[in-house]
């Protein structure tokens, strides 16, 4: 398997982009391609003691950097990492896309060169989170922020197969992102989108409100782009809030650090469980290849765990899948 990386995507690239590779490179086995800078990429590999022989590096001499305009900057810097990693993806060099650069870029460039699933109208960027039951699957977080109904519908049929073949759910619980649980709630293009969904032979539970996002009563949740977008930047900022609020408190006085040493374990546990970094990037589902997005503050542990979920795609022929699943929609 010949998984391609972006080796200059992200706050921390290419230093932590190149430790993740060379960690995916010896745990999974995978043939690891080095997009990015030749020099800035072998200076970093020659830091290690011993480079796995299933790293290579191809040249790239330009970036699109986190700030620019997407369209414009995949249209105008051809060499860039994001634009030629598209393109190895394109030209079946690589069998899989990684990257934490400038998403916008990330989207426009692998939806250009590639194109889109049989049957698939719009990409959707899915995440994998963690609830108080078990992990589920939020979609659409960026990548379409002009929705259809339709294109919910696609999106549901795709977060369910995440479920069934990635996260091993037989029958996955789909719910609509609303302002109440009742069918009536929200704008007539939700309103339409439950239609379609509760027509559907999928699992639909009905709608499900921002509070109950972290519940783990449903297993998949359907949204446009851009509500996507602003449920997982306040997830995030609030993560980070609580994290430092509670530094704050246990650092009050000697009786609450006492407390947080006796609580160490505890506080390993739940960081560990609620890390991003533990579950690999944002798969972005409806492209004909795989394509893996990864937090532009990724560590090299979310690099690594970005490429072993490229694999697992892959593997377990999640693009077949979709075409199957949303076939089957289309003749039923």
């Amino acid at each position: 398997m010949r998984i391609a990386i972006d080796g200059m995507g992200g706050d921390n690239a290419p230093a932590a982009v190149v430790e993740g590779a060379v960690l995916a490179a010896r745990e999974f086995g995978y043939d690891i391609i080095l997009v990015g800078d030749n020099e800035l990429l072998h200076k970093e590999l020659f830091k290690k003691r011993s480079v796995p022989k299933n790293i290579s590096v191809y040249h790239a001499p330009e970036v699109i950097g986190m700030d620019e305009p997407a369209a414009i900057s995949v249209r105008r810097k051809k060499k860039s990492s994001i634009v030629i990693g598209a393109n190895l993806l394109k030209e079946k060099k690589a069998d899989a896309f990684v990257s934490a650069g400038n998403t916008g870029a990330v989207v426009c460039a692998v939806t250009l060169k590639i194109g889109l699933l049989e049957g698939v109208d719009r990409p959707g960027i899915a995440i994998i989170f963690p609830t108080l039951k078990d992990l589920a699957v939020l979609i659409d977080v960026g990548a379409n922020i002009d929705s259809k109904p339709e294109h919910l519908l696609q999106y549901a049929i795709m977060g369910d197969i995440i479920q069934r073949y990635i996260l091993g759910r037989k029958r996955p619980k789909i719910a609509l992102l609303n302002i109440g649980e009742e069918d009536t709630k929200g704008t007539d293009f939700i309103k339409q989108t439950h239609v379609l969904l509760n027509s559907s032979m999928l699992d639909f539970v009905g709608n499900v409100e921002g509070g109950n996002i972290y519940t783990g009563n449903c297993d998949v949740i359907v949204c446009d782009g851009f509500m996507g977008n602003v449920v997982l930047k306040v997830s995030e900022s609030l993560a980070q809030t609580i994290t430092i609020f509670t530094k704050r408190k246990l650092n009050m006085n000697l009786i609450t650090k006492l407390g947080a040493l006796l609580s160490l374990p505890a506080f390993v546990a739940l960081k560990k469980e609620i890390d991003y970094s533990e579950y690999g990037g944002a798969p972005l589902l409806g492209v004909d290849g795989i394509c893996i997005i990864g937090h532009g503050r990724s560590s090299a542990k979310a690099v690594k765990n970005a490429i072993r979920e490229a694999g697992q795609f892959y593997t377990h022929q999640i693009n077949q899948h979709i075409v199957d699943a949303i076939k089957s929609y289309g003749e039923s």
